[in-house]
């Protein structure tokens, strides 16, 4: 179709996904004896859906210069039915549902044939997952309902340029997520989560794919990550600027591989992670570690089955 005589399509929709979850959950102990399956303490029937309706655009406003953009509406529902009720564990049933516009837009500039760049920007919504909702913290029962989804908004500035078989990528990044979720403690081996108020994640990423020859493929890819709190998430300590714990600031791989389509083929690859702060006041690190692998193996076509044997 064309508007104004500027070439456009349209395309929308309606998604819908759900899951049931039975979750039920007992002492790790009989008596004296330790790590059996004891009494029962949780029985419950979890419920999540989600309806999204969406709108998508591409608009090519000149031979060089395009515009995509779309909105959705997003539509979050959980529900559960506490089957475990007792004079001591009174009926924790209970639902939420969450809502949210979520827009976005990405200008694309072509600079020649084999090179653009781009800017895009968007709005993110992450609702709590199951496994966030399941426990609250200091062992009190029932689903922890009162964990509010994350938005965030992104803005990102990239450039992709093809070199001969291969493709260069590089992106600068930024995300300012509110009600950020994080664990927040840790109680006879169940994990409860909390909202974390303000974070700012900002970044850099490189990367690139090239294959050489018929066989040969290399993959490299670096991103760097600054992720700190904007707000303090550590109660009476202030943590204010401190890092968020589990996200390393420095990510890098590497990978060079020959890769038939059949018959023998080996590879070889390094991955390096750098240290990651374990706390919100950045008391406690883990280490930084790298991981060097190599593969072998062999792949047989026969007519519409591949056969794939190898080691790493």
């Amino acid at each position: 179709d064309a508007l104004f005589t500027i070439p456009v399509t349209f395309t929308g929709g309606l998604d819908y996904e759900t899951m049931t979850e039975k979750r039920k959950g007992y002492q790790n102990f009989n008596g004296d004896e330790l790590g059996v399956q004891g009494e029962m303490r949780r029985n419950e029937r979890n419920l999540m859906w989600n309806l999204d309706h969406y709108l998508q655009t591409a608009w090519q406003l000149t031979d060089k210069l395009s515009l995509d953009a779309g909105v959705r509406f997003s539509t979050v529902n959980f529900d559960s039915n506490d089957y475990y009720v007792t004079d001591s564990d009174p009926d924790d049933s209970g639902n939420r549902r969450y809502h949210r516009w979520l827009p976005a837009a990405a200008l694309n500039y072509a600079i020649d044939n084999s090179w653009n760049a781009y800017v895009s920007a968007g709005r993110g919504f992450e609702t709590p997952t199951l496994n966030e909702l399941s426990y609250r913290a200091a062992d009190q029962a029932g689903l922890n309902l009162n964990l509010q989804p994350a938005t965030s908004e992104t803005v990102e500035l990239g450039s992709k340029k093809r070199i001969g078989n291969g493709l260069l990528t590089a992106a600068i990044f930024q995300t300012d997520t509110k009600n950020e979720i994080v664990s927040d403690s840790s109680f006879e081996g169940r994990t409860s989560y909390k909202n974390a108020g303000e974070t700012r994640r900002r970044g850099l990423e490189l990367g690139l794919d090239q294959q050489f020859g018929e066989s040969w493929r290399f993959k490299a890819a670096w991103t760097l990550l600054d992720a700190r709190y904007r707000s303090n998430a550590c109660g009476t300590e202030s943590c204010y600027g401190n890092r968020i714990p589990g996200l390393a600031r420095n990510m890098a791989y590497a990978g060079l591989a020959y890769a038939p389509d059949q018959g023998w083929y080996a590879g070889t690859d390094v991955r390096y992670l750098s240290d990651i702060a374990a706390d919100d006041e950045n008391d406690v690190k883990a280490p930084s570690y790298t991981v060097v692998g190599v593969n072998s193996g062999y792949k047989w076509l026969v007519q519409n089955w591949t056969l794939d044997l190898f080691g790493r």
